[in-house]
């Protein structure tokens, strides 16, 4: 395995030189402090991806391309309760393997102790023929089954934008966007449209029967979002209509079924293409947390929703950004019932920064934060966050010519 090396010492005093010059511009009554973090990643490293197990132990997966540029690796490293990176593991490497910006693998913990990962890999030879690949490992991620997918195999379509649920009978959900034909779609029609559609990982390792749709229209490439409340799971997307509305839409399990799908906030966005802005959501027993970039009525904005009955409804949006945002957003609800917010802001030309704000339940924000800057471009990625004991992880790519994924600890003050 390729070791992290000496570029730890290198990747720590540069970030805390950034993390040094914003905090001095950050407001008094600030909450949140950061902390680099070494980063286990290597050169020409992107679309990291974190989670936890139980709040403590640290997993972050990651792209990495070889040095010819012929290959790509899934890689995963787990970072302990006593701050140390375990040797990087590789999940699957290839040269066939779909890398896209904003459409990133995941690895996360499965109740049973395994780790849960998929990824994009190609189907066939078409430009956007490629499949939503799934394996497991039950030895902390030093080796893995052999893969399958997660949708009925062999169809040269799109499949991608994955939120893996995992569940406390070691099972997962598999929320995904599906671009398959169904049955009445006419012969030689290009490319349907994205459909939601939902797996199920089982406790034995494998997918269990055909997928089931969800939607049958959805926005072709944002990311779905999911989460448990204590009234069961709540899933979000971009939806699309007829008139090409592209809302953000809402469906909750509930007494063994779907609801009916809804918007979570009627901002009435109409745009003939795809944003490629998933939303982010957020749970803790019946508190939920939502947020989203719309581009309504010419405004772009970072909006956020609380909800205090599992998503059943919601309150009014709240505006997070400070004028110029990119969106590509995150969320995490904190004790208290605070909710921490992250997205990127653009500063002019091709500049932008990372930034988070922490919102109340009562919809007041408190000072956003600079975490980073960053090229506003593509290449940056979705910077990903999670809860990590009191605190918060955050991830992020800073494009380049040896690209690299960087990490930084999130602290949060009591009020």
């Amino acid at each position: 395995m390729r070791s992290p090396g000496s570029q730890f010492v290198r990747i720590v005093t540069l970030l805390a030189g950034i993390v040094a010059c914003s905090s001095r511009e950050q407001a008094a009554s600030q909450r949140v402090s950061v902390t680099p973090l070494a980063s286990p990643a290597g050169p020409k490293s992107a679309e990291p991806f974190l989670s936890t197990i139980d709040k403590k132990t640290l997993i972050l997966s990651w792209l990495e391309r070889d040095v010819d540029s012929t290959s790509v690796t899934l890689r995963v490293a787990t970072l302990d309760s006593a701050g140390e990176w375990g040797e990087p593991a590789d999940v699957v490497r290839a040269k066939d393997l779909f890398v896209n910006w904003a459409d990133f693998p995941s690895v996360v913990p499965l109740a049973s102790g395994k780790l849960l990962a998929h990824w994009l890999q190609r189907n066939a030879t078409g430009r956007y023929s490629y499949d939503v690949r799934m394996s497991e490992s039950a030895d902390g991620g030093r080796t893995w089954s052999p893969s399958t997918t997660a949708h009925t195999p062999g169809i040269p379509a799109e499949h991608g934008f994955v939120t893996l649920l995992p569940r406390a009978d070691s099972t997962a959900d598999i929320l995904f966007l599906n671009g398959s034909p169904a049955p009445t779609d006419a012969p030689g029609k290009r490319g349907p449209p994205m459909r939601v559609a939902m797996s199920r990982w089982t406790a034995a390792g494998a997918v269990a029967g055909p997928e089931e749709i969800l939607d049958m229209r959805a926005c072709d490439c944002c990311q779905t979002a999911a989460a448990v409340t204590s009234r069961g799971p709540v899933i979000l997307y971009r939806d699309r209509t007829e008139n090409e509305t592209r809302d953000i839409y809402v469906r909750r399990f509930v007494g063994g079924a779907w609801t009916d799908t809804k918007p979570l906030h009627a901002d009435g966005w109409i745009i003939d293409a795809c944003p490629v802005n998933g939303p982010a959501i957020s749970a803790s027993g019946e508190q939920v947390a939502a947020v989203w970039f719309t581009g309504a009525r010419d405004t772009a904005k970072v909006q956020l929703v609380f909800s205090r009955d599992a998503g059943a409804t919601f309150g009014q949006p709240v505006r997070i950004d400070a004028g110029m945002p990119s969106g590509r957003v995150d969320v995490e609800l904190l004790d208290g019932g605070d909710a921490l917010v992250t997205w990127i802001e653009r500063m002019g030309k091709d500049s932008a920064e990372v930034r988070a704000r922490i919102v109340r339940p009562d919809g007041t924000t408190e000072p956003a934060l600079t975490v980073s800057p960053l090229s506003g471009g593509r290449a940056s990625g979705f910077p990903r966050m999670v809860r990590r004991r009191d605190g918060i992880v955050l991830a992020w790519t800073v494009p380049g010519a040896t690209s690299q994924v960087r990490l930084a600890a999130l602290k949060i003050a009591p009020r």
